[in-house]
């Protein structure tokens, strides 16, 4: 199975969107929207912003693994 690092994550607040390569060795718990400098959050049973904001889940879940 192909795991994909490349996820578009969308700022919930302000709807600016960004290509990032996600981390493979770890969760990201907090992201800064560089249009509205909001601090983004996983939403409530959400692993990482990726899984909340993302377009692609983050790689552990990619994988059926626990994620952090």
């Amino acid at each position: 199975m192909k795991i994909v690092l490349q996820s578009i994550i969308t700022c919930p607040l302000c709807s600016h969107s960004k290509e990032e390569t996600m981390p493979t060795d770890a969760c990201q718990f907090f992201y800064e929207c560089e249009n509205c400098k909001q601090t983004l959050k996983p939403n409530q049973g959400d692993c990482c912003v990726y899984c909340s904001f993302g377009s692609v889940p983050c790689p552990p879940i990619q994988q059926d693994k626990k994620c952090c």
